[in-house]
């Protein structure tokens, strides 16, 4: 039960991966393409769980966790350089 559960869960993150990076190729603004990065990491991240979840490995969940906190980042930085032009004040 629990392969077919992973088995839509990829098809459907990895769905959701490709939507997004059409949105970041095709965006018509620079904030439509930040949001596109931002939901591609996200994505990124439920792809690297349920990797994990499949092979039982806790090295996946550590780089899920380390990908969220450079994406994060990544974002403000990117949000903050779109509003004021300067990312160091």
């Amino acid at each position: 039960m629990i392969d077919t559960a992973l088995l839509i869960a990829f098809t459907l993150v990895g769905l959701a991966v490709a939507f997004a990076f059409w949105r970041l190729l095709r965006g018509p603004s620079a904030p439509d393409r930040i949001l596109a990065l931002d939901t591609l990491y996200v994505n990124t991240i439920a792809l690297l769980v349920l990797f994990g979840i499949y092979l039982g490995n806790n090295i996946y969940f550590e780089a899920a966790l380390l990908i969220a906190l450079m994406g994060f980042v990544g974002t403000v930085a990117l949000c903050k350089y779109l509003l004021r032009g300067d990312i160091i004040e």
